[in-house]
């Protein structure tokens, strides 16, 4: 099986010839005449014999990579000055197939062939033919910048996956000793970036769940990465070929902090299952346990000198103790009147300080080495000290703020001053390091890398972006553009190619939920920072800001008319607020909430709103404000909920629990199975029939709505999901985790809704397919709603699906078939839709779906009501020896079909009886005659003429037997 096929377009449609499985050609195969012809039909039966990719070089015009299922990815060429062609394709093959075996993805691939490519036909003479990694991207960098660096995200993509968002939240950042790579944590695993260019150089994975802690060895040839929950494990990377060198396990729990001994010889790793274990640097083989803090162990560090290692305690233990190297001793244990925990610690460069982070008392503590005690408490962060370093001189402490602080504070160390406030962050700072030579600080939040200069204190540049997912995530009405809240900005991505779009900017603080207004021209952002934003879809503009609540504003929903927007907050034990979405003006507030209301979810029809809060749902009506009903049974805090497309279902995520309730009457329709990871999104898809769940567990489940059965679960995330959105067509789901990334799934494309004969329309064809089995009982596909009975409702739905997808002319045109072959429209009559009307009718419930079922049944009936009577021309005509001959009645009448000859006299005549009004055109329906003469003899070749008489009704048509 080849996995890849490269080549020109005359080597393409000569393999089209070949083995498929193969794909062998030769040479007398590229200049056989017979491979002319087209291209496309080429490429298609390539990819069928079962490559992943087929890249086809244009020369000059760079590189075209075809993937199946129609994707096109085009690499532009780069120009430069031609010396020599001799060898180019194979140079583009070779950086072709270098990029493709580092997962770099395909079009940074293609990018990578192109460049190389073309600095060979730039060389003179045979000597150093084949550039180097390094040249390849010095030449990439001179023409723009790092451009393979663009598709990054989708290295590593997870199986089902077929596009990531974001690179990942970001955890621990470490530069390599010789400064030039910055090795950054994150939840997807290690990204390593050139410090010089900002290019992403590789990803490194295989945890199983985030990178909490990274480390390099003071010989700059081994990086460590420890894992957080549900891994636990360290993992020893080369860096020379950023191969695995070796898996460590032993701890069992998250790795929060690591650190290599000077002399390179051990590696200290501190867990939350209260241990330090000391592993052989070299070999990953356990020397140690360092047992005595009661709670998680958060911090450690080697004095320069390697003798002493120090290691910080965690909540409710905040304590520091001092180790002896060498015999795995305690030295000293310190008290430092941290709260919440050591988040970290660091020794000066001299040794004789230590450096401590406090979780959450604000502070910063200085020891003395040799006398055990503190020295001095530096006070400025106002939300925790999640993290200290010292310069490389040793003159400078650098503080990191967390939760509510988002600084950077740089303090002189002789004296304990403030030197410098840095200001840029939007989260907290949750990792810091200074550049080996000290002219450069990094700092990291989970979105991203920021460099500033150590002269200056001046900003220098955003590095490392990872802003992508993290909270709310929505679909456009019309499922070209993707929103999902990252941080306190909400990114907006073009669903065509997965790139940013746009990055909405204006929030202050985390974004907790993101809606569409129905229409599509506005987006709506609640945030913790009290307010709501209105953004302009068309210009990316904020149209205008909500203020008004006095506490975090959890979820936002539109009315179906885009008119009204609720909001739902923790202000007041919980309050529902509605908006004008035109004028911005607050003019209602629903206050029966004792708890904050984290999710709401307008019905379809828009009479009903639901809101979460607590352990129970309320209905509401939006306009009157009149509590409707009260919807208890969950036995845990609601996290979210939401209306099936029909209105007949809501869904409410509690706890380990989802329940499916009737909005109507109130009562539980179903709980899907629990399980033990707490739910935080549920989505239905657009038909109703499928149900995805986001949970704690880091997996997306989908679940059949009819059956409360489990379909398909979907393994990707790192860390909990927590939104989930299809796309209108349901070929597409986005799932928004707490790891900053969101994954783009490939559903299995599922059958449209209303075509219950699956031939890929919603057309008149499967209102008859449902109607022909009416009453039938059981698991049947006309059961449209799947309530185990066919009968009216699936009917309507099929209906009100056909009015939504059918143009003007449609039951028209085809009612008009002829063919009068089984299971036709041509079998569709008035008398069967006038049946079909009065049932809609009778069973009418008032919601919108009866409303749209009930108008397509009456157009149908007015369709096969004819506005006059009329005699249509027979068929076939010519005929022999059998002839259909159609009329139309407008009125109730006895119908007489009489045939004459040319000379008037009477060959054959039909009594048909008292005849309904309707058309009779199909050959069911329509009158027939045999061709035979009221004596049964045959008649003669020659011109006829017939006359259709229907009450005060004649009309007379010729036709032709012709023998």
């Amino acid at each position: 099986m080849v996995d890849i096929a490269l080549g020109t377009e005359e080597e393409v449609k000569a393999a089209s010839l070949s083995d498929a499985s193969q794909l062998s050609i030769t040479h007398s195969q590229i200049s056989n005449p017979d491979i002319e012809g087209d291209v496309n039909a080429a490429i298609e039966t390539v990819l069928g014999g079962g490559p992943k990719a087929l890249v086809m070089k244009r020369g000059v015009e760079g590189a075209d990579v075809y993937l199946s299922g129609g994707k096109i990815i085009n690499a532009d060429p780069f120009p430069v000055e031609v010396y020599n062609t001799l060898g180019a394709g194979d140079a583009f093959a070779s950086g072709f197939i270098y990029g493709s075996l580092k997962d770099w993805g395909w079009e940074r691939s293609a990018r990578l062939g192109n460049a190389t490519g073309a600095i060979v036909v730039t060389r003179h003479g045979c000597a150093n033919f084949m550039p180097t990694m390094r040249e390849v991207e010095d030449f990439v960098e001179e023409r723009g910048g790092c451009t393979f660096a663009q598709d990054s995200p989708q290295w590593h993509l997870p199986n089902g996956v077929k596009a990531r968002l974001g690179k990942g939240s970001i955890s621990d950042i470490a530069y390599s000793p010789d400064g030039n790579l910055l090795a950054v944590g994150a939840s997807i695993g290690v990204w390593i970036y050139d410090v010089h260019s900002g290019a992403e150089l590789v990803l490194l994975t295989g945890h199983t769940s985030e990178v909490e802690s990274v480390a390099f060895s003071p010989d700059g040839t081994t990086l460590a990465s420890g894992g957080r929950w549900g891994d636990d494990t360290i993992r020893l990377w080369d860096v020379a070929t950023w191969q695995l060198k070796a898996t460590l396990t032993g701890h069992t729990s998250r790795i929060t902090d690591m650190a290599f001994s000077p002399d390179n010889t051990t590696l200290a790793s501190a867990s939350g299952d209260k241990t330090v274990r000391l592993w052989d640097a070299r070999t990953g083989q356990h020397k140690a346990n360092l047992t005595g803090h009661p709670r998680s162990v958060y911090s450690v560090a080697f004095s320069p000198d390697g003798r002493t290692l120090a290691t910080g305690g965690g909540w409710e233990d905040n304590t520091m103790r001092l180790w002896y190297t060498s015999t795995g001793e305690i030295k000293a244990t310190l008290t430092t009147e941290h709260t919440g925990g050591i988040e970290s610690l660091a020794f000066s460069p001299d040794g004789d300080t230590i450096a401590t982070g406090g979780g959450w008392d604000d502070t910063v503590r200085l020891w003395n080495v040799r006398t055990e005690e503190s020295i001095a408490t530096l006070t400025g962060h106002t939300g925790g000290a999640e993290n200290v370093a010292f310069s490389p001189d040793g003159n400078t402490l650098a503080s990191g703020g967390g939760w509510d602080d988002h600084t950077v504070q740089l303090w002189n160390v002789q004296t304990g001053k403030l030197k410098a406030t840095l200001t840029r962050h939007a989260n907290g700072v949750g990792s810091l390091a200074f550049s080996p030579d000290g002219n450069t600080l990094a700092s990291a939040s989970a979105s991203e890398v920021q460099l500033w200069d150590t002269e200056t204190w001046q900003f220098k540049t955003t590095f490392a972006d990872h802003t992508g997912g993290g909270s709310g995530v929505v679909f456009s009405p019309d499922g070209t553009i993707l929103a999902s809240g990252s941080g306190n900005v909400v990114q907006l991505w073009d669903t065509a190619t997965w790139q940013s779009k746009a990055i909405l900017t204006g929030h202050t603080d985390w974004i907790t939920s993101v809606a569409f207004s129905p229409d599509g021209t506005i987006l709506a952002s609640g945030s913790d920072d009290y307010t709501v934003r209105l953004w302009d879809i068309a210009t990316g503009q904020q149209k205008n800001v909500l203020i008004g609540n006095t506490d975090a504003v959890f979820s936002v929903a539109f009315s179906p008319d885009s008119t009204m927007l609720a909001t739902g907050s923790d202000d007041w034990g919980g309050a529902l607020r509605l908006w004008d979405v035109a004028t911005g003006q607050h003019y209602a507030t629903f206050t029966k909430h004792t708890s904050d209301i984290v999710s709401l979810a307008f019905s379809p029809d828009g009479n009903t709103l639901a809101s979460g809060s607590g352990t129970v749902v309320r209905l509401w009506d939006p306009v009157t404000g009149q509590l409707k009903a009260i919807l208890t049974g969950n036995t845990d805090s609601l996290r979210t909920i939401a209306f099936s497309p029909d209105g007949n279902t809501l869904a409410s995520g509690s706890g380990t629990v989802v329940r499916l309730w009737d909005p109507v009457t109130g009562q539980l329709k179903a709980n899907l199975t629990p399980h033990r990871s707490s739910v935080f999104g549920v989505a239905f898809s657009p038909d109703g029939n499928t149900l995805a769940t986001g949970r704690s567990d880091k997996m997306v489940r989908l679940w059949d709505v009819a059956t409360a059965q489990l379909q398909a679960t979907l393994i990707g995330h790192t860390s909990s999901v927590h939104s989930v959105a299809f796309s209108p067509d349901s070929t597409t789901l986005a799932s928004s985790s707490w790891d900053g990334t969101v994954l783009v799934w490939e559903l299995t494309p599922a059958t449209k809704p209303g075509d219950v004969n699956r031939d890929g329309v919603v057309s008149i064809l499967d209102l008859m397919f449902v109607g022909s089995n009416l009453g039938r009982m059981g698991q049947h596909d006309a059961d449209v709603n799947r309530d185990g009975v066919v009968d009216i409702l699936d009917l309507v739905k099929v209906a009100a699906i056909f009015s939504e997808t059918m143009i003007p002319t449609a039951p028209t045109a085809l009612l008009s078939s002829e063919n009068g072959e089984r299971g036709s429209s041509s079998n569709l009559n008035r008398d069967i839709v006038q049946a079909w009307v009065d049932m809609a009718h009778a069973a009418d419930d008032g919601s919108l779906i009866y409303q749209h079922g009930i108008s397509i049944l009456e157009q149908l009936l007015a369709v096969l009501t004819p506005q006059e009577t009329t005699l249509l021309p027979n068929y076939p005509n010519p005929f022999n020896p059998e002839t259909w001959i159609p009329y139309h009645l407008a009125e109730e009448a006895d119908v007489i079909l009489t045939i004459y000859d040319t000379k008037g006299a009477v060959v054959r005549q039909f009594d048909l009886g008292y005849q309904a009004v309707g058309t009779y055109t199909n050959k069911v329906k329509a009158a027939y005659w045999d061709g035979r003469l009221e004596t049964g003899e045959p008649a003669a070749s020659g011109v006829y003429f017939y006359n259709l008489s229907a009450g005060n009704y004649s009309a007379t048509r010729k036709m032709l037997i012709l023998k």
